[in-house]
């Protein structure tokens, strides 16, 4: 009989996170998988350009040198440990491991995970860098069912690194929708991993979150789960921790993904004691009946230049200095060509920079010789513009950037296979859709009904903070912002006041934007999907803050009438 409980915990949320994270999780507490999310859509096109360079490459090799210091202890104490960080070429990073294990003396069993990749297909064109499929769980579990100790796997969900390790453990087959729907859950809340305890928390100054530890979770044979960290770890998991994280990148009520069909607007937060959440009553659909493919493709070069303004007639100086460039840019027009000016200035500064402005120029194109061009021009104004003249940076080479596209193929065209750890190569067959399976794109369902309005009463005008919580971040080329309240009383005003007329008007810079509001009563909480706000996606660079990280701050820092009785 399996162990009534599976402990899963996580030490990395991108690629870059915690170096010690893997072995802080290994000594602080017991655990019987260890996950780690290495991979994002930028990480994809950043691993895209490491493989141009060497067709050897194209893993997470930080993942490796981790490893060093902390397999011998995995194995010790028999913790599983399963990662994405073989990215665009897991059996490469399987190999090292296997080396590394055989150079340490280590008895480490190495599977991995194949059939994401996509690159030959020749429906994406010639210029694609990137083209991997999501793949779910099934091929984990076949690794962890063959005895592995380490499971590499490529582009997989996010959620799938813990639903593999539960169906395996648990002996769920795909007919086991609520209980996989419920470890979707639990892995998407686990997959940032501090973002769970306390890191990157709207209401921070509640807590002590200066080292939050990493977040683990305790799964159950229903599906359900506890959300807690080690004893003794930095942070905090409360029901507002856990349902910030849970907001995070997400869209409507159905939370599409190759395994199951989680229903968020079913998920149950309560307390289950001092940095404890559960995580109940997840119901689970089928999933759709195609996969869908993140592509990465080079989009040109991309130069910046800053001009700093300071003291007095700030638009008049920014009037000018577009007008200089209005001809060379005439000349020779760049594919894109974008100003903003952020007003960082204020009146009677005691502080030089509290007296400038920023006026940013940002220009794209294939060819690295047009931006070049237009950074000489704003060169060649440094004794012939406005007074003060200086820029923040000195123009430089520009940048390559790229673009992230998502396709979606039939499951049943994607040959998702297990490589166990003696060898053998088990294909892993599609989960079975229904007709009546929900698309991508097409996953909504009608909103809840909304509890009665708060009564009248008198208002001071104040940040929507003040009140509500939240956490925005990017999906492909678009924005999410979940915004959650704390209490009832809050959420009855929330709900009816936080439209999506309101939203726009609340951010002018979304006004253009199709915007989607998603309402999610069990969590008190609002979802918005601002379609198309970060252009063709992160490695894009298209907005000041590219991956809209800040976008819910800056919402919660806007000012709207707010009910007396809830300040």
């Amino acid at each position: 009989m399996p162990a009534p409980v599976l402990r899963i915990g996580n030490a990395s949320g991108f690629y870059g996170d915690r170096f010690d994270a893997l072995h802080e999780m290994l000594t602080d507490g017991p655990l019987d998988v260890l996950t780690g999310d290495y991979l994002a859509e930028l990480t994809m096109l950043i691993l895209g350009r490491d493989r141009l360079k060497n067709p050897y490459r194209g893993y997470a090799r930080t993942f490796l040198t981790q490893l060093e210091r902390s397999l011998g202890l995995a194995v010790e104490r028999g913790v599983t440990l399963v990662t994405n960080a073989g990215g665009l070429n897991p059996a490469g990073l399987a190999g090292r491991i296997g080396e590394l294990a055989d150079r340490l003396g280590v008895p480490a069993r190495v599977a991995y995970v194949t059939g994401d990749d996509l690159l030959d297909d020749q429906r994406w064109g010639t210029d694609v860098l990137t083209a991997n499929a999501y793949l779910g769980g099934g091929g984990i579990a076949a690794c962890l069912r063959a005895g592995a100790d380490v499971v590499v796997t490529g582009r997989v969900t996010d959620a799938a690194l813990v639903t593999g390790p539960a169906a395996a453990h648990f002996g769920w087959g795909p007919g086991d929708l609520d209980a996989l729907a419920g470890a979707v859950v639990a892995g998407h809340i686990l997959e940032c991993g501090t973002q769970a305890t306390g890191g990157n928390y709207a209401f921070f100054g509640d807590h002590d979150v200066r080292r939050p530890g990493f977040p683990l979770a305790e799964i159950h044979p229903d599906g359900s789960a506890v959300i807690t960290k080690h004893p003794g770890t930095g942070g905090v998991v409360d029901v507002s921790t856990v349902t910030a994280q849970l907001l995070y990148e997400t869209a409507g009520a159905r939370y599409l993904g190759p395994d199951v069909t989680a229903r968020l607007d079913t998920v149950r937060l309560t307390p289950d004691g001092p940095d404890r959440v559960r995580v109940s009553g997840v119901r689970g659909e089928a999933p759709p009946a195609s996969l869908k493919v993140g592509l990465t493709r080079p989009g040109g070069w991309r130069h910046e230049v800053a001009f700093v303004l300071t003291g007095l007639d700030i638009e008049a100086k920014a009037r000018l200095v577009r007008a200089q460039l209005d001809g060379v840019l005439a000349a020779r027009r760049p594919a894109a060509v974008r100003w903003t000016l952020a007003r960082t200035d204020r009146a009677d500064a005691p502080v030089q920079e509290e007296a400038s402005a920023l006026l940013r120029l940002v220009v794209r194109d294939r060819d690295p010789e047009v931006g070049r061009a237009v950074e000489a021009a704003c060169v060649e104004l440094a004794l012939a513009s406005y007074p003060g003249f200086h820029v923040a940076t000195p123009p430089g080479k520009g940048t390559q950037y790229g673009v992230f596209e998502a396709a979606y193929v039939d499951a049943g065209a994607v040959t998702h296979a297990a490589v166990l750890p003696d060898g053998r190569r088990v294909v892993i067959p599609p989960v079975p859709a229904p007709e009546t399976a929900p698309a991508y794109g097409h996953a909504c369902v009608p909103d809840a009904a909304l509890p009665e309005p708060l009564p009248a009463g008198p208002t001071r005008r104040a940040p929507l903070g003040l009140v509500a919580g939240a956490r925005s971040g990017d999906k492909g080329g678009s924005a999410n912002v979940g915004v959650w309240a704390r209490d009832d009383d809050a959420w009855r005003w929330l709900t009816h006041e936080l439209t999506v007329e309101r939203f726009r008007q609340l951010l002018p810079e979304t006004a253009d934007f199709a915007v989607e509001r998603h309402v999610l009563p069990n969590l008190r909480a609002l979802n918005f999907v601002v379609d198309g706000l970060l252009g063709e996606g992160v490695a894009s660079q298209a907005r000041f803050d590219p991956q809209a990280k800040a976008v819910g701050e800056w919402l919660r820092a806007r000012h709207l009438e707010i009910p007396e009785v809830l300040l």
